[in-house]
C-alpha cells in the first residue's frame, strides 16, 4: 500500500511538447486533440502531479501540449511493502535466511522489519520512504507514452522503424520553463532528438523557428504565422466568411462539421470568395452544396438565411498568402466549374427515363453476398411494409403510395449522380420520382426512408416515409442478425444499432401502434424459410437487441431513471418483456409517466402499500395476470372486517385498471391504488388486522390472494419490485 505524504514541494514551472510531423489527416488531429486532453491529465494526476492548466494544441504540422503550474519533483511517499509470512522469516526469534534476503533488497535493516496479522496469517511488513522524484525525471518517460499511445485510423510507418503514427514524425520540442528536456524518439536507425527549434508556416515563414521559453510558445509561432489554438482559427475562419458573405450580399452556413475539418487543414487561414457560371444554379441546390461541401470543402453563399436558394459564390480556405487570393480563387473555380459540368451531366442522363427503369440495375447490386442484391432487397422491404400497414389497418390509397415508395426506395443508388456523389442517396430519388410523375408523397418517402441518418438528424414526418423506413431497417436487421453477425463491443459495420434505434424513434414520434414482436417474428419466418437457419435463436437474439436499444433511448433520450426502466421493461419477466415489444407506445408512456409520479412524488403515496402486498404476495400462487376478485377470492373464508373492506376496494379498482389500460391514462389507475391505500393498511395494521400467514391454509391462500390482486394491478403499470425507493 502506498501513501503520499503532502509535502511542500514549492514550484511553478511550465512544461511544452511539440511534436512536428508532416501534415495530419483532419480527422487524425480532431481524435489526437482529444485524446491528449482527456489522457495527459490523468497520466500526470497518476504520477502525483497536479498542474493548474494543460493546454492542447493542433494544427495539420504539429501537435503541442502546454501545461503549467508543475511542481519540481513530486511529493515523498510512504510505501509499506509486505514480505515473507513471519513464520518463515524468524525462527526462534532470530532472522532466518528469507527475511535476510527482503531487508536486503528493500535496503533497510533487520530492525526496520514489522510483523502484523493479515487474514492470511501473519507476514513481515516494511515501511519505507521514498523520495519525490523530480518532475523533468518522470517526463522524459511519459512524453515517448502520450506521443506513441495516440491511436487512430490507418497509421504508417516510415523509414526502416516499426514506430506507427498518423505521418512521420520530422521534430520534436520539448522545453521545462527555458531549459530543454532531453528526449528521444526512436525509429529503427532514425533517431529524433528534442530541442527548441520548431517550424513557421510552411509558405509564409519557411525559416525555422526558436522557442525561447515554454510560455513563449502561442506568441512566436503566432509570429511565424501559425496559430495554433483550434479554437482560435475556428473563430477567424466564422469571422471572415461571415465578412465575406457581406460584400456579396448573401449568407454563408457554417456547417459545424465543415468548420472543424476546414479549421485542421490551415496553419493561418484567410477566406477567398470564388464564383462559378450562374448557369449551374439549374442543378437541384443539394447536388450544388455536396461538389462545394462534401467534396470541395467550400462553404456555399446562399442568397439568405433559411433560403435554399443559391447565390453563384463559393468561400474557400486558403492556408497561403492572402495577398494571392486572386490566384487561388481562380484555380479553386476552374475546379468547382469541372464538378458542377460533371453533376450536370449526370442529372441530365438521369432525367432521360424514368425512376422504375432502373430498378433491373440492383439485380446487379449486392447487399450483402450471402443474402442477395439490392434488388432481393426492394422485395423484402416491399413485403415487411405491406406487413406494416396491415398492422396499422390503412386504406388503399395509403397501401398504394406505400408499396410504390417501397418499391422505388433504392432506385436512386444505380442512377449515375448517386454512383458518383453517394451522399444524395434519398435526395436523388425523390427528385427523380418527382420527374417521373410519381405522387408527392411517394417521392417524400424515398428521401424519407433514409431519416434518421444519425443521432441527431430529422425523424420522417409522412406516413409512407415511416413505414418504408421502417421496413428498411427491419429487412437489415433480421437478414444480418440471420447471418450471425451480431454486433459486439464497439463493432457495428452494419450499423445495426443505429437501425434498431431508428425504429424506436419512429414508432415512438409517429406514435405508431405497431407490434413489433408479432413483425419480428413474421420477418425472421420467411428468412428462416428461405436461408434455412434456426428460427427461434434468430427471433430471441432480435428480441433481446431491441430490449437493449429500449432501455437505452429510455435512459439516455428520455431520462428515465434506471430503476424506472427497469420497472417497465421487468427484470428476467417474460410478462412484460412480451408486452414491451408488442406495444413500443406504451412501454414508454409507462416510462415517462412513472418518471413524473416520481418528481412530483405521488410515487411515494402507492409505494409502499404495492411494496408490502407484492412481497408477500409472493408466497402466493395467484396468476400475475388475474384482475378480477370474484373469482379467485372465497367471500366465507373471511374472518375480519378489514378483509371484506380490502375486498370490496378491489371489486371496484377492477373499472379503473381496465380503463388504464385501455386509454394508457395510468393516473387512473395510480388514484384508484392511493385510494385503496387505506384498506391495505388497516388489512395489515388496523384494529381488525390479520395475519396473512394463517395457520388454515385456505384462509391463507385467501389472503394472499388479496394482496396478489393489489400487486397484479400495480404491475399494470410497473414491476414495483424493481423500483427503489427514494432515488
Amino acid at each position: 500500500m502506498t501513501k503520499v505524504k503532502s509535502v511542500d514541494i514549492s514550484g511553478n514551472l511550465a512544461f511544452l511538447l511539440e511534436v512536428g510531423t508532416e501534415e495530419l489527416p483532419a480527422s487524425f488531429l480532431s481524435n489526437a486533440l482529444t485524446q491528449w486532453q482527456e489522457r495527459i491529465p490523468q497520466s500526470l494526476e497518476a504520477n502525483s502531479f497536479f498542474s493548474t492548466s494543460v493546454e492542447v494544441y493542433g494544427t495539420p504540422r504539429r501537435l503541442a501540449v502546454l501545461i503549467k503550474g508543475l511542481p519540481s519533483q513530486q511529493p515523498d511517499r510512504e510505501e509499506e511493502i509486505k514480505g515473507p509470512p513471519a513464520q518463515a522469516a524468524f525462527k526462534d526469534g532470530k532472522a532466518t535466511p528469507a527475511a535476510v534476503g527482503f531487508a536486503k533488497k528493500q535496503g533497510v535493516e533487520i530492525d526496520a522489519l514489522e510483523i502484523r496479522p493479515t487474514d492470511k496469517g501473519e507476514f513481515v511488513f516494511v515501511q519505507k520512504r521514498i523520495p519525490g522524484r523530480p518532475v523533468a525525471e518522470i517526463l522524459t518517460e511519459l512524453v515517448p507514452q502520450w506521443i506513441w499511445g495516440l491511436e487512430g485510423k490507418r497509421l504508417m510507418r516510415w523509414g526502416d522503424g516499426d514506430a506507427k503514427f498518423s505521418r512521420p514524425i520530422r521534430w520534436l520540442v520539448a522545453l521545462l520553463d527555458a531549459e530543454v528536456l532531453p528526449i528521444e524518439l526512436v525509429n529503427g536507425s532514425e533517431t529524433i532528438k528534442s530541442d527548441r527549434i520548431s517550424q513557421g508556416h510552411r509558405v509564409l515563414h519557411p525559416e525555422t523557428v526558436t522557442i525561447p521559453h515554454a510560455t513563449d510558445y502561442v506568441k512566436t509561432l503566432n509570429h511565424a504565422y501559425v496559430t495554433v489554438d483550434s479554437d482560435q482559427r475556428a473563430n477567424t475562419i466564422t469571422e471572415q466568411v461571415q465578412s465575406s458573405v457581406q460584400s456579396l450580399d448573401g449568407y454563408a452556413e457554417i456547417y459545424p462539421h465543415l468548420l472543424e475539418e476546414v479549421t485542421n487543414l490551415v496553419e493561418w487561414p484567410s477566406a477567398v470568395v470564388g464564383r462559378f457560371e450562374p448557369e449551374f444554379l439549374n442543378l437541384p441546390t443539394e447536388v450544388i452544396t455536396t461538389v462545394m461541401v462534401s467534396h470541395q470543402r467550400y462553404f456555399p453563399v446562399f442568397k439568405a438565411a433559411n433560403s435554399k436558394e443559391l447565390l453563384p459564390y463559393f468561400i474557400t480556405i486558403s492556408n497561403g498568402d492572402s495577398t494571392k487570393s486572386d490566384i487561388i480563387a481562380v484555380g479553386n473555380e476552374r475546379v468547382i466549374r469541372a464538378r458542377l459540368a460533371d453533376g450536370r451531366f449526370f442529372y441530365e442522363a438521369d432525367l432521360a427515363k424514368p425512376l422504375e427503369s432502373f430498378l433491373p440495375q440492383l439485380e446487379k447490386v449486392t447487399f450483402q453476398e450471402d443474402i442477395g442484391s439490392l434488388r432481393a432487397k426492394v422485395d423484402r422491404v416491399v413485403k415487411i411494409a405491406e406487413q406494416i400497414t396491415e398492422q396499422l389497418q390503412l386504406g388503399e390509397s395509403e397501401r398504394y403510395k406505400i408499396q410504390r415508395a417501397a418499391l422505388l426506395c433504392k432506385a436512386d443508388l444505380v442512377t449515375q449522380m448517386v454512383y458518383e456523389f453517394p451522399e444524395l442517396q434519398g435526395i436523388m430519388g425523390q427528385k427523380y420520382a418527382l420527374a417521373s410523375g410519381e405522387e408527392p408523397e411517394v417521392a417524400t418517402a424515398i428521401f424519407e426512408h433514409y431519416l434518421p441518418r444519425g443521432a441527431d438528424d430529422i425523424l420522417p414526418e409522412t406516413l409512407t416515409g415511416q413505414v418504408v423506413g421502417l421496413a428498411d431497417r427491419l429487412d437489415t436487421l433480421v437478414s444480418i442478425f440471420g447471418l450471425g453477425m451480431i454486433p459486439t463491443g464497439s463493432s457495428d459495420p452494419f450499423a445495426l444499432r443505429r437501425a434498431a434505434n431508428a425504429v424506436v424513434n419512429i414508432t415512438w414520434s409517429a406514435n405508431l401502434p405497431i407490434n413489433l414482436e408479432n413483425l419480428v417474428e413474421q420477418i425472421a419466418t420467411d428468412f428462416v424459410t428461405v436461408n434455412n437457419k434456426n428460427q427461434a435463436q434468430l427471433i430471441t437474439a432480435l428480441q433481446e437487441f431491441f430490449l437493449q436499444r429500449i432501455r437505452t433511448l429510455l435512459q439516455e433520450e428520455k431520462q428515465i431513471d434506471y430503476d424506472l426502466v427497469n420497472a417497465v421493461l421487468g427484470e428476467n419477466d417474460p410478462e412484460y418483456t412480451e408486452r414491451a415489444l408488442q406495444d413500443l407506445l406504451d412501454v414508454r408512456d409507462r416510462a415517462l409517466y412513472l418518471q413524473q409520479i416520481r418528481n412530483d412524488n405521488t410515487l411515494d403515496n402507492i409505494y409502499e402499500t404495492v411494496n408490502r402486498s407484492t412481497r408477500l404476495a409472493a408466497q402466493g400462487d395467484l396468476d400475475t395476470k388475474q384482475l378480477e376478485p370474484t373469482s379467485v377470492v372465497r367471500q366465507e373464508l373471511f374472518q375480519k372486517s378489514s378483509e371484506v373492506a380490502l375486498y370490496n376496494s378491489l371489486v371496484d379498482l377492477v373499472p379503473q385498471t381496465q380503463a388504464a389500460q385501455q386509454t394508457r391514462n395510468y393516473q387512473l389507475l395510480v388514484a384508484a391504488l392511493a385510494n385503496i391505500a387505506p384498506a391495505v393498511s388497516s388489512f395489515f395494521d388496523g384494529p381488525d388486522s390479520v395475519l396473512v400467514m394463517d395457520t388454515d391454509l385456505e384462509v391463507k391462500r385467501n389472503r394472499l390472494h388479496l394482496l396478489g390482486l393489489v400487486r397484479n394491478h400495480a404491475r399494470v403499470l410497473a414491476d414495483f419490485g424493481a423500483i427503489v425507493k427514494n432515488l
